[in-house]
């Protein structure tokens, strides 16, 4: 039994699919001639968009539309998955989400997701902070299996002509390192930038733990030796001066923010640990700050698209028009129930808007809109695209299907995925992602109907 755990999140029903297959999409064969089944009963969620029906209609001039072009009554299995995801082809309306440097991502995990997802041709995201904790690597080199040019040839390896293409996100202080930079101009990335499957990401936020930055867990030799690049908190219990913030040129003596004594322990942390917390900087935007970013982006880097990512914030509607009106080929949306190597509690269950609240403010997106957060069967991308996503993201599922199986789990996940998605669209009457629309959609309390 692989000691990746999830207890926030379906873990079990996604193992399932990941060892089975388009199969999980039905009840257990088992139990049929057997058991009667039906919808689980209303559980009162918070989260919007669980709570949207899709309602297919009795009229369906799309499907009328579809026999002309056939010849033929249409199912379900001529719907069209193929899009444009940020000027990147694919064959489904799925990317891979960004992993970044936290330990359950950095290595086997990674590097499977990696590869399945060039397999199937779907865009995928690697994350902030890879280099500077992992190294950038070599793409020939094989020991370097957490770099980040290892999780580019992995992928890049494996990925069909013509569609796919890998995005290297940046954060605020991943600046100094460059990483966009060495990428652009590695002959590595060569055939992905010339084929037009590069693209570049500014990390604004993320949904897990909106206006933080990014956070892992360290061992103390691992701390000392990334000491002059990050913020270094102490954590383990028993630690003298815990909470006490410091990365080399920046500490300043600041007061701590939390004390242990006596031995105590808390957060789950085992007494004597001395686990530190490596805590990056969320970055400082404003709407001029922002436009700029991606102006210099695409100045520097025209070759290559240009993506932006937003944390689930009241704002998000102003911020994402910024983005588009500055040229981003793509918005990200990563909803507050977003996955996370690691994050205060706190921030997981009180802080930023459900991803359906986030879809309802923007309403009618200005340009290509990406989606994230608890993303791992048909209902919840087919609603997130009718209410105006062009994509979805796998982050938790790809991670647990890759742990359930390191060799086809993913494939497997996306292709139960891509079933259940082609079944909903047919029954809607529509053959294509871009037909979706708010029509598609009820909400049961009448609020921010889109039509």
């Amino acid at each position: 039994m692989s000691p990746l755990r999830a207890t926030t999140f379906p873990e079990d029903a996604v193992r399932t699919r990941a060892r089975i297959g388009a199969a999980a999409a039905f009840a257990d064969s088992a139990e049929y001639g057997r058991a009667l089944f039906g919808a689980s009963p209303a559980t009162g969620r918070a989260d919007w968009l669980e709570d949207l029906r899709l309602v297919p209609p009795v009229f369906v001039p799309h499907r009328l539309a579809k026999l002309i072009e056939l010849g033929r009554e249409p199912t379900f299995g001529d719907v069209d998955l193929t899009t444009t995801i940020g000027g990147l082809r694919s064959p489904l309306p799925l990317y891979l989400s960004a992993f970044g440097s936290t330990r359950v991502a950095s290595v086997d995990l990674g590097l499977a997701a990696s590869r399945q997802a060039g397999t199937l041709g779907i865009p995928m995201v690697v994350g902030e902070n890879v280099l500077r904790v992992n190294g950038y690597g070599r793409i020939e080199d094989e020991d370097a299996e957490g770099s980040m040019l290892a999780r580019i040839s992995a992928y890049a390896d494996g990925v069909p002509d013509g569609v796919g293409g890998v995005v290297v996100q940046q954060s605020t202080e991943d600046a100094d390192a460059e990483v966009w930079n060495m990428v652009y101009s590695d002959p590595s990335a060569h055939q992905l930038l010339e084929s037009g499957r590069l693209a570049f990401e500014l990390k604004v936020g993320q949904g897990a733990k909106p206006g933080l930055g990014g956070m892992t867990l360290l061992d103390p030799v691992s701390a000392a030796r990334l000491a002059d690049s990050f913020t270094m908190v102490p954590v383990g219990a028993g630690v003298a001066g815990i909470g006490s913030a410091s990365n080399g040129s920046a500490s300043n003596g600041s007061a701590s923010i939390g004390s242990a004594s006596n031995g105590s322990t808390g957060g789950g942390v085992a007494e004597n640990d001395r686990t530190v917390l490596r805590c990056c900087s969320p970055g400082t935007f404003t709407e001029e700050i922002l436009r700029q970013q991606i102006r210099l982006m695409r100045n520097n880097f025209p070759r290559a698209r240009v993506w932006v990512k937003l944390p689930p914030a009241r704002d998000v509607r102003a911020a994402a028009v910024v983005a588009w009106q500055a040229g981003a080929d793509a918005v990200t949306v990563d909803g507050a129930e977003g996955g996370t190597g690691w994050a205060p509690t706190a921030f997981l269950e009180h802080v930023g808007l459900p991803l359906g609240e986030c879809l309802r403010r923007i309403g009618t997106p200005e340009g290509c809109l990406l989606v994230s957060g608890r993303m791992w069967e048909g209902s919840r991308v087919a609603k997130s695209l009718a209410l105006g996503a062009s994509a979805a993201g796998l982050g938790r599922a790809a991670l647990i299907a890759a742990d359930a199986d390191p060799a086809c789990g993913v494939v497997n996940l996306v292709e139960c995925l891509a079933l259940e998605l082609r079944m909903l669209l047919s029954a809607l009457g529509k053959y294509g992602v871009a037909a979706l629309s708010g029509e598609d959609v009820w909400s049961p309390d009448g609020v921010g109907q889109p039509w």
